[in-house]
């Protein structure tokens, strides 16, 4: 490739297929988010430009500026978290730092369905349900290699459908790899999250 009149060599490299089995059991949901203070997350970027705080038990994005993600690292995995989104607001939840939950409540011109709330950004286009603003809601979301379930508010919107690559917004394209959680805030503050547990398969 030339840019700017200089050649640039770039490789291509094949994505992994990540055809894995569900576990037979899963561990018992472990708190990722402790109520109390930030332990075990950590700004993506300039710390300076982050707004997550933690106010009666609930991670908060007070205001838009930086992502936060969690210092450990997953594999396959089944997260819950509850999550409260103003209307006009936008955010995501990255699976592995690479795959993005929608989480917004902009006007719905604004976006297709598969850039709405539940969705697998631009990838998979979930079941829709009635919107909620400003109310608190769950996602139960399984991931096994590229398989992905969302639950919301008790309601399957994706079924085990596969992730044919990273969204926008991915940390990395190393999708054989481990990698973290992490919670926009770069798009808008406002939104709140609690009960962050995960389990993974049981050795």
């Amino acid at each position: 490739m030339n840019i700017g009149g200089r050649s640039t060599p770039i490789t291509g490299v094949r994505a992994p297929k990540l055809d894995r089995r569900a576990p037979k059991a899963w561990t018992a949901p472990e708190p990722l988010f402790n109520g109390k203070n930030l332990d075990g997350w950590e700004p993506i970027g300039n710390a300076a430009n982050s707004h997550w705080v933690v106010q009666d038990v609930e991670l908060v994005n007070t205001a838009h500026g930086g992502n936060l993600r969690t210092i450990r690292t997953f594999t396959d995995f089944k997260v819950h978290f509850e999550a409260n989104c103003p209307d006009d607001a936008n955010s995501g939840f990255y699976l592995r730092g690479r795959y993005e939950v929608q989480l917004g409540y902009e006007p719905l011109a604004n976006n297709p369905p598969g850039r709405r709330i539940g969705s697998i950004y631009g990838r998979i286009t979930p079941k829709e349900l009635p919107r909620h603003p400003g109310a608190w809601e769950t996602f139960d979301v399984t991931l096994v290699g590229r398989t992905v379930t969302i639950v919301r508010d008790g309601v399957t919107v994706i079924d085990r459908k596969v992730i044919d690559g990273i969204t926008g917004g991915a940390l990395d394209a190393n999708e054989g790899e481990p990698g973290p959680f992490y919670i926009q805030g770069d798009h808008t503050g406002g939104l709140k999250f609690r009960n962050i547990t995960v389990s993974v398969p049981k050795k």
